[in-house]
């Protein structure tokens, strides 16, 4: 029931005002308006995004997109609609506009010759998910119109944009619509015809709400925007209802697949002969969202009618709590990429709780049309299926992954043989760096499926991946053997690049398109030889923030008390002269990460070689008013098997003295003038940080959760329900040790946040508790905004409030030996 929300807003902001003190209520600082940080802060904000790019199928042609501004806060009002786990704006039947970002022009770019079209759109348009054909002839993208949103095409010959529909598809689920394989016209999801108005809430209540569970073990972890009562379930069932429509791509009259249905997804065979269906049904549930409703997943012909059924699944809302669990029953079901109308899914052979001992985890199955004979299976896993690159008929590599120990193995299976024994050809904890093999680069087929690009003999595959080590990382090009498993470099980039590689530019692999940044150069995309030789340059993109062109930026490390090695970035202000300036009031900014490996943790990796720009509400924005900036400086909290949690407060406040010690040894940092921030599992960091050290002077809060037992069936990476650590969940709440936090906090969070775990009321509660206690806190809420912050007016608000709070309680500090 939508009004209910509006009035629980209210009621929030009435009940924040009254239990502010008589000052804080007579002249709170910036809260008559919108306040905007310091110069240049708002000119970087301000300035042109750069565009961003996708190459079509072949390589030949590539878009550049014109990427609109932070939308002001007026374009984040549009009403929105918060339903089953979705945000949608009901004008236009897509995404909310706070979860959006526009695009405003399109240019056509030619790869071998360089040369630019700019495709004519109408004033003022702005267009989302823009997708190529996969005979790379035309880019379809959903243009937004007053009452909906229209598909459109745009033309590579001819560098024209031409509507195909009316503002009629549906786009709730997000996408929308999807090329057929043979490119001759799209999938649609529509909203139906004659559709009619939105019901209406009911002026009054008809009845209580009621839910119950009879014995029966449901675990459900904190998700947001769910459905709350029939109203809203009426919402749901309008907005997300569609019927499917095949919309020729030269303008032709749309062809109606099948009826009406909640249908969540919809592709293609590769043949074009069939399409998978995912269709939800009733009854719905007030407790998880709509990807656990009950669901129908099912194989029809073009017209519609129904030729298989996948699974009917019901309602998954006993999942059990550790994150290795999984449904029961068909998931993740797909299409075979190089087959012409195969299926693919897999399946719990431990009844989807890994807390039980068992030898095959997951089972992967195929289903060949007309889906008469009995599946077969691909092969058995002892760990969750995570995902599959298809070759040829004799090639793919199946991915499974087990988040306890967080490992992952890749194997070389032959789908036309299942007596053929598959083999590892990866086997490794997925957290290390150093180690990365990197990925099977593919290449687009004639139906735009992703399949694995081969050496022109047949017998290799190319490789690509980030080539971390010490000094960088330096991206790189290998050929995988796939008899023996050998690998052979082929290709990496050299100091001071980054340059990752986007596409192989012909079957050999001796052409490259490029990625290439250093700390000076912008990200531009390049043309290259691996042999060697000058690279040529695509684009010429400018630096959006010249600003900040003077900053110095270096890796820093140093060792925890425990023998841990961490590091972090350090970044100084442009014309910083150590000699001159002396220690500067410093910023840390980070977010703790979970390692089951100690030795894993302790992987350092520079960044000397990137290109670095704030924007949004990056903390990096400090740089520009006197700071000096730590940025994440690693806490990592480690401990085997679920475990790193029972060390946490120690662990972290020991890699926090670490860092400080370090930047204070070094003689840019003022020991009595240290700040720490963090968004997020950040700011529940820097709320503990505060409350078990006296490490720093005062502390930014942005969208944390600061109190766990709000969220008791695990919260980022503790899978251990409260009842089965309660200790550790008391211990890790900052709210249990509010009287500890003596330092200045700065609680911000946005309104309408949808981030599992941190409710707005994680930070109203958190203020009640440092209030109620005497502390020295400060507590914004942002109109309208989620978990991050992107209206214009919320971004720079933010800024100010961060710029002034650290100005007020660090950059001002006296000594703490003063009296």
């Amino acid at each position: 029931m939508r009004s209910r929300s509006l009035f629980t807003a209210c009621v929030a902001v009435l009940a924040l005002a009254a239990a502010m003190p008589a000052a804080a209520q007579t002249a709170p600082a910036g809260a008559d308006a919108y306040q905007l940080p310091p110069a240049p802060i708002p000119q970087i904000i301000d300035a042109q995004p750069t565009p961003s790019v996708s190459v079509a199928p072949g390589n030949t042609v590539m878009a550049l997109f014109g990427r609109s501004n932070l939308p002001p806060i007026a374009e984040i009002a549009e009403p929105d609609l918060k339903l089953a786990g979705f945000r949608i704006n009901p004008r236009n039947n897509g995404p909310a506009n706070s979860r959006v970002s526009w695009l405003k022009s399109l240019t056509l770019q030619d790869v071998k010759s360089g040369k630019t079209r700019e495709v004519a759109l109408p004033a003022g348009a702005r267009y989302i998910s823009p997708a190529w054909s996969p005979d790379s002839r035309s880019l379809a993208f959903l243009m937004d119109a007053p009452t909906g949103l229209e598909l459109w095409v745009a033309d590579v010959a001819t560098a024209t944009a031409r509507r195909l529909t009316g503002p009629s598809v549906n786009a709730a689920f997000g996408g929308g619509y999807s090329w057929l394989p043979d490119s001759s016209g799209l999938i649609v999801r529509q909203v139906p015809d004659g559709r009619g108005a939105a019901p209406q809430a009911a002026r009054a209540p008809t009845a209580p709400l009621v839910q119950e569970s009879m014995a029966r073990v449901a675990p459900v972890r904190t998700y947001q925007d769910l459905l709350g009562d029939g109203e809203d379930e009426a919402l749901f069932e309008h907005y997300f209802t569609s019927r499917l429509v095949i919309q020729p791509r030269d303008g032709g009259p749309a062809r109606v697949v099948g009826e009406p249905g909640v249908i969540s997804s919809a592709s293609a065979s590769p043949d074009g002969r069939y399409i998978l269906q995912t269709r939800i049904k009733r009854p719905f549930s007030y407790i998880v969202p709509a990807g656990l409703f009950p669901t129908d997943i099912v194989v029809t012909d073009l017209t519609g009618k129904t030729v298989h059924t996948v699974a009917a699944l019901p309602l998954r809302d006993d999942i059990p709590p550790p994150f290795d669990a999984v449904a029961k029953g068909p998931r993740a079901v797909q299409w075979r990429a190089d087959a012409p109308a195969t299926l693919l899914w897999a399946e719990a052979q431990d009844g989807g709780d890994s807390r039980k001992q068992a030898d095959v985890r997951d089972a992967v199955f195929l289903q060949d049309a007309p889906f008469a004979a009995p599946p077969r299976k691909l092969i058995d896993l002892n760990e969750r299926f995570s995902g599959v690159t298809w070759g040829r008929e004799d090639v793919a590599v199946v991915q499974s992954m087990w988040w306890k120990n967080r490992h992952e193995t890749r194997y070389l299976v032959n789908p036309s043989d299942p007596a053929a024994k598959p083999r590892v050809l990866v086997d490794r904890n997925y957290q290390g760096r150093y180690d990365d093999p990197g990925d099977v680069i593919t290449r687009t087929d004639a139906g735009g499926r992703q399949v694995i690009h081969f050496t022109p003999d047949g017998k290799g595959v190319f490789m690509t991946g980030e080539g971390a080590r010490r000094e960088g990382e330096f991206p790189f090009l290998d050929r995988m053997d796939l008899v023996t498993g050998k690998t052979t470099r082929l290709w990496q980039a050299k100091t001071p690049y980054y340059e990752s590689i986007v596409e192989l530019l012909d079957d050999a692999g001796e052409t490259l398109l490029t990625r290439r940044e250093s700390r000076t150069e912008v990200p531009n995309y390049y043309v290259r030889k691996r042999s060697g030789g000058t690279p040529r340059a695509l684009t010429a993109f400018k630096d959006p923030a010249p600003q900040f062109a003077g900053v110095t930026q270096q890796l820093v490390t140093y060792k925890r008390a425990d023998g841990v090695e961490l590091s972090g970035n350090l970044y100084l202000p442009a014309g910083y002269d150590q000699k001159k300036d002396g220690p500067l009031p410093l910023v840390m900014w980070a977010y703790p990460t979970e390692f089951t490996d100690p030795k894993i943790a302790a992987e350092v990796v520079a960044e000397d070689n990137r290109f670095v720009r704030p924007a949004g509400s990056s903390h990096l924005f400090l740089l520009t008013q006197g700071y000096a900036v730590l940025d994440d400086p690693k806490m990592p909290i480690i401990g085997p098997d679920g475990t790193a949690n029972d060390t946490y407060v120690q662990q972290l406040v020991a890699s926090a003295q670490a860092a400080a010690d370090k930047v204070v040894a070094m003689g840019v940092a003022d020991r009595d003038r240290l700040g720490v921030g963090g968004h997020s599992y950040g700011a529940f960091m820097t709320a503990n940080l505060l409350a078990h050290s006296d490490i720093f002077r005062a502390g930014v809060a942005r969208s944390g959760a600061y109190n766990r037992t709000l969220t008791p069936f695990g919260f980022q990476a503790e899978e251990r329900t409260y009842w089965e650590a309660t200790d550790i969940y008391t211990q890790m709440s900052p709210f249990t040790h509010v009287k500890k936090i003596n330092e200045p906090i700065l609680l911000i969070h946005g309104q309408a946040d949808d981030n599992s775990g941190t409710f707005p009321i994680q930070s109203e509660r958190f203020y009640a508790a440092l209030k109620g206690n005497g502390a020295n806190v400060r507590y914004v809420v942002l109109p309208l905004e989620a978990h991050g912050y992107r209206g214009r007016e919320s971004v720079l608000h933010t800024l100010w409030e961060m710029t002034r709070w650290l100005d007020l309680n660090v950059k001002a500090a006296k000594p703490r030996t003063e009296k």
